[in-house]
């Protein structure tokens, strides 16, 4: 199990230790199928994983404030790195809706969907589309706002001797992006710009970061939101940003 040195060791209590602990395989079995189909917690079904739902969501929660999948992520992209594998001479940045189904936090009316309440993926990623990282907000928040916010989540990425890698050299974006300010404040970060403008085509170096989109929305618990509480939502997404890099590390 790749994650398991990540993963904190829980000292069972000497006096009064209760029911044994649940194993962390059984768990991340458990989450991990979650995510694949989308099935409620409630409904997850124990006898198969050893693990019931309730368990899954405490462990997922647990493991994302103790930075588990993030130090996951970052790991497989040092990984990447380290086999010739990612690319960061040009980064690529999109975003996609998705419906929530009940209010909770990062969500907002849809201009795209009645007005019902939904959430935005904010995606970058190298120039062959391996997801660097993921931005969660409202619906309603306008996709330039997150163009910073992106470069500067960007973690460092180690694999190779010298610095880690942080900073792409250029990046691609469609006209949603497309206004002026940003390209200054792009450039002051010593990175070229190549926003495409309204009423042009939306460039042809893209379609990497759109086969990310539906990579990161194969997981359904990520197509349509169920999840109020955003860190739970936001553990998902960078759990199957890992399972994403890692299929691109073994299939190549």
């Amino acid at each position: 199990m790749v994650a398991e040195p990540l993963i904190p060791v829980r000292q069972r209590r000497f006096r009064y230790p209760g029911p044994a602990r649940t194993s962390d395989r059984a768990a991340l079995e458990g989450i991990l199928f979650a995510a694949r189909t989308g099935v409620t917690w409630n409904t997850l079904p124990t006898a198969a994983f050893g693990a019931s739902g309730a368990t899954c969501w405490r462990r997922l929660k647990e493991w994302h404030e103790a930075g588990v999948w993030q130090h996951l992520h970052e790991l497989i992209l040092a990984e990447l790195r380290a086999a010739g594998r990612l690319d960061l001479s040009a980064a690529l940045v999109d975003s996609s809706h998705l419906r929530a189904l009940g209010r909770g936090d990062l969500t907002g009316p849809s201009p795209v969907d009645r007005g019902k309440l939904g959430s935005k993926h904010h995606l970058i990623t190298d120039a062959t589309g391996i997801p660097l990282t993921v931005i969660l907000n409202g619906g309603n928040r306008n996709d330039i706002t997150q163009l910073l916010p992106l470069l500067d989540a960007v973690p460092p990425i180690r694999g190779l001797v010298g610095r880690p890698l942080r900073r792409p050299r250029r990046i691609y974006a469609d006209r949603g992006y497309d206004f002026d300010k940003y390209r200054r404040l792009v450039r002051a970060r010593g990175i070229t710009p190549h926003i495409a403008r309204r009423n042009t085509g939306h460039g042809r170096h893209r379609w990497p970061v759109e086969r990310s989109i539906a990579w990161l929305h194969a997981f359904k618990k990520l197509r349509l939101r169920t999840e109020r509480r955003a860190d739970i939502h936001q553990a998902l997404i960078s759990l199957a940003c890992s399972v994403i890099c890692l299929r691109q590390l073994i299939l190549n």
